[in-house]
């Protein structure tokens, strides 16, 4: 008995090591940690159980007979993160560059299909350089039956992917049908085509860090969500995202311990607009000081900055927040920030967390980049993410809400549930000085008389009032008292059962 437990101490002992302690050197040397240390660093102490150690590839092309590693390159199983289930698979880069081959697709399937059975989270670390060249159409069918999975589970059970190496050609998709996609800078990096194809192709000369590096993705593409310095940055900020996310779309997100009082009065919020509508101002103040402690886990930082999104909790409760931005572009929206925020709301509905949208926009950026680009379109977007929304939905407009831009920020028209406004909101079709051009053609050369119906079209339309009175607005709010009012929204709303009429699903504007 005794031999056959030691065997079985050595073989897992050879199984740890992947691809060898030479391969493991290399990896520690490019700054990257061994899959193994990733799934220690991600999950709780000592809570990892793990699937298939001893399974290896079939292939017998190229001599690849003669190296069949335990494990074949990926290992995966299920742990928990702060006491909550996750089912995670972290790819090897020691073992044959942690290429995907029939086996090792089939060792991510199973706990994909395991995770939607038992509605946990799927966390992938990628590292990989791409298809087993060796298995040919094997890998290939692998790839596509991770695919399908990815599919599958959309909106059952959050998926999180985070590139810790390089991740090319058809690898990139399964990321990219995940929920949130992370990077780490320097490296790692995500392409369809490598530098040699597109130099090949194209003549263009590109580095791998130009062409898919975390910089690229997340200020230039948008296809990652977030950039972190190492792997262990990267991956303690994964667990702080899973905190705020439910395990699967038939739960609630997770209620934590708080530590900051609801009914808290902010009487530096009552200064915070401006007196020059045209003077900026930072809305991630706002954000921070309606959150519990502060805290605000912002979303696809480094894209789009004219609009903000990202997770808060109020009263221990996770809610997504959208939020215009006055300091980029005046808080404008155009088509990356209308699929910036159309995502990130789509998401929240999914998973049944609440939403609050902080308004100060002043329509749409003009331009013929813009309409060239289908502003029409992905303006849509957000427009049908906010319309489509059956979750808790509050509105805040702290200023500027103008033309379809104010329809398009969870409106009272879009089915919000508390639509409030502080004393400095203006809503109307447009800004005075336009609308008075309009209005008041005939007068166009007289500067006293526009200034004068400027002045007046002001104190009659540029108020949050007009729309009170219509019951567009519920309740015109005092500034420092937007923490207690939202609270209270959200906690009035916990029951809210809305349901959309039965459809196999929505066409959305893509």
């Amino acid at each position: 008995m005794k031999d056959i437990l030691q065997q079985l101490e050595e073989r897992r002992e050879v199984a740890r090591l992947g691809g060898g302690q030479r391969r493991i050197d290399s990896q520690h040397k490019k700054g990257k940690l061994t899959a193994r240390e990733r799934i220690e660093l991600l999950l709780d102490e000592d809570s990892f159980e793990e699937f298939d150690m001893f399974k290896t590839h079939r292939c017998t092309e190229f001599g690849m007979e003669e190296q069949r590693p335990a494990g074949d390159g990926v290992i995966t199983g299920w742990g928990t993160i702060n006491g909550r289930m996750v089912y995670v698979f972290s790819q090897d880069f020691t073992v044959f560059g942690g290429s995907l081959s029939e086996t090792h697709a089939q060792k991510i399937c199973k706990i994909q299909d395991m995770a939607v059975q038992n509605g946990a989270p799927i966390i992938g670390l990628n590292d990989s350089g791409g298809a087993r060249i060796q298995e040919g159409v094997d890998s290939l069918a692998g790839y596509a039956e991770v695919f399908q999975r990815n599919i599958m589970a959309s909106g059952v059970v959050p998926q999180i992917s985070v590139i810790m190496g390089p991740c090319a050609g058809g690898a990139v998709y399964s990321p990219a049908m995940t929920d949130f996609i992370f990077m780490v800078k320097d490296t790692s990096y995500m392409f369809v085509t490598g530098p040699d194809v597109v130099k090949t192709v194209t003549n263009e000369v590109v580095t791998a860090e130009e062409l898919g590096g975390a910089s690229t993705h997340t200020k230039k593409s948008s296809v990652a969500d977030g950039a972190f310095e190492n792997d262990v940055e990267a991956l303690t900020e994964v667990r702080r995202l899973v905190d705020f996310l439910p395990l699967n779309n038939r739960e609630k997100p997770p209620v934590r311990p708080f530590f900051d009082e609801p009914g808290r009065v902010e009487a530096s919020l009552d200064t915070l607009v401006p007196e020059n509508p045209n003077t900026p101002y930072d809305m991630k103040e706002l954000i921070a000081k309606v959150a519990d402690e502060g805290d605000f886990y912002e979303i696809q930082e480094d894209y789009a900055k004219n609009i903000i999104t990202g997770f808060i909790r109020l009263e221990g409760q996770s809610v997504g927040v959208v939020a215009n931005q006055p300091t980029v572009l005046a808080g404008c929206l155009d088509i990356d920030s209308s699929r910036k925020a159309a995502r990130f709301v789509r998401f929240c509905d999914c998973f049944e967390i609440p939403i609050l949208t902080l308004v100060d926009v002043p329509g749409f950026l003009p331009g013929t980049s813009q309409e060239y680009g289908g502003v029409i379109k992905h303006g849509a977007k957000l427009l049908f993410a906010y319309g489509e929304a059956t979750v808790p939905k509050v509105t805040v407009i702290t200023r500027k809400a103008y033309g379809g831009a104010y329809d398009v920020m969870a409106s009272k028209h879009l089915r919000g549930d508390f639509n409030y406004a502080w004393p400095t909101a203006e809503i109307a079709v447009m800004g005075a000085k336009g609308a008075t051009e309009i209005i008041h053609r005939a007068d166009l050369g007289d500067a006293e008389k526009i200034a004068a119906h400027a002045q007046d079209y002001e104190d009659r339309f540029a108020t949050p009032f007009v729309a009170a009175e219509r019951g567009f607005i519920d309740e015109v709010i005092m500034p420092q008292s937007t923490r207690k009012r939202v609270s209270r929204a959200f906690a009035s709303l916990r029951n809210k059962k809305l349901e959309n009429p039965w459809k196999k699903h929505d066409n959305i504007p893509l």
